[in-house]
């Protein structure tokens, strides 16, 4: 296995490494004021009026700050998700590995002070050598131009040919080392970040309980638009076809078709409002309520027959007598059912409704004779999965299926059960 050069220089002087280079200054930055909180406490324990001179005493003040450091970012909830922005943005670290909300629990705050802690660790020593390193390798790279030239005055330790000779290449060395210390430190903070910034199992049930929340939200809006404006779709469809075809024979008709039309689009408009009002701000004021058995199965009967479907209707409980959640929900099968009969069993078909109430059930059958196959179009059969789905967040059953050249939806709904 053959290495170029490139593939020694780019871990030290590629991309990634100058991104790491520049989030362990950022480390270092934020180090200062902790260093400066240090100062103010080495000073007088050493009694020292020159903390910023001696090297040792600079280096006790940041060992102090340190702790500092830990403390303040325990107790302030931010700096989690502060930090794991930077670990994205600059250490090359997955979001998926990192925690993106505050710490809540003890455990994550010790961590993410943790940290805290060894991000400005590191950062504080990588930026004071990134201060330092360039400006000494310079001196020791020019050193012989600066000899030749007669512009420098080494003492007697370096006054040797020799040492000149060499301190270009002591020079190059060091900032070689300096570029290296920085690749090792800021992969050791790539490696331990997602342990220490990482989410926690409450972390990852909080998201996992949002992305449920997210799906049910979708689905629901999936089946309220997929019952409620693809019925009405299949409606208008069927009323516009009819009317085109006795368009000139017999102009009546055309007007009522017309009329139902009109009807069945304001109406549908109004329950899509209504729908992306519940599921945008709740129960948004303003917008109309929601359809029920109750207020309007008689309505969605006369729009259905007005399609040339031969409905029969068998109601065989009092509508009013059910609760809100369960007179809405057995609306939108009743339609998804009846919408089925319009696609698939064709104009001019008897269809029998029937809705009653069978011990503590109600029981919901659609029968409509098997003329035809049912027809297979792409992305099709969301209609009878959306009512699959009611039924059983009611605490249901579906049955749906040919029975003796007849299709049959059958939908058993529990009076009390789960809303």
């Amino acid at each position: 296995m053959s290495y170029g050069v490139n593939d020694f220089v780019r871990p030290l002087f590629g991309r990634r490494a100058r991104l790491r280079w520049i989030h362990l200054i950022l480390g270092g930055a934020l180090a200062m004021p902790y260093v400066f909180v240090g100062q103010l406490v080495v000073g007088p324990a050493m009694d020292s009026r020159y903390v910023f001179n001696d090297l040792p005493l600079q280096l006790l003040s940041f060992a102090v700050g340190l702790p500092l450091a830990a403390v303040t970012a325990a107790v302030f909830p931010l700096t989690r998700p502060l930090e794991s922005g930077a670990v994205r943005a600059l250490c090359g670290v997955e979001a998926e590995r990192l925690a993106h909300g505050p710490a809540r629990t003890w455990a994550a705050k010790g961590r993410a002070a943790a940290w805290f802690t060894l991000h400005l660790g590191f950062g504080g020593i990588i930026s004071g050598m990134s201060l330092a390193v360039p400006p000494f390798a310079g001196f020791l790279t020019s050193l012989p131009l600066l000899v030749w030239l007669g512009g420098a005055e080494l003492p007697e330790a370096l006054d040797h040919t020799w040492v000149v000779a060499l301190a270009p290449i002591a020079g190059v060395a060091t900032m070689l080392g300096l570029a290296v210390c920085a690749a090792v430190s800021g992969t050791l903070l790539a490696r331990w970040a997602p342990a220490l910034l990482g989410p926690t199992p409450e972390d990852r049930l909080a998201a996992a309980e949002a992305r449920a929340a997210d799906l049910a939200v979708r689905n629901r809006l999936a089946r309220e638009l997929h019952d409620s404006v693809g019925h009405a779709l299949s409606a208008v469809t069927l009323q516009a076809s009819a009317a085109r075809r006795v368009l000139d024979s017999d102009p009546e008709f055309v007007r009522e078709a017309l009329a139902a039309i009109e009807d069945t689009t304001r109406r549908t408009v109004g329950e899509l409002d209504a729908v992306l009002g519940v599921l945008r701000d709740g129960d948004a004021p303003g917008t109309a309520p929601a359809p029920t058995l109750a207020a309007d199965l008689a309505g969605l009967l006369r729009r259905t027959r007005a399609c040339g479907l031969r409905v029969t209707a068998e109601v065989g409980i009092d509508p009013e007598a059910l609760p809100p959640v369960l007179s809405r929900e057995a609306y939108r099968i009743v339609q998804e059912g009846l919408s089925n009969a319009l696609k698939h069993a064709g104009e001019r078909t008897a269809v029998s409704l029937r809705v009653e109430l069978a011990v503590d059930h109600l029981e919901i059958t659609v029968e409509n004779p098997l003329e035809r196959a049912p027809a297979c179009r792409p992305g099709g059969g969301h209609g009878l999965r959306g009512i699959a789905d009611r039924a059983r967040l009611l605490g249901g059953t579906t049955e749906a299926g040919p029975a003796r050249g007849t299709w049959r939806l059958h939908v058993r709904l529990p009076m009390k059960g789960p809303a």
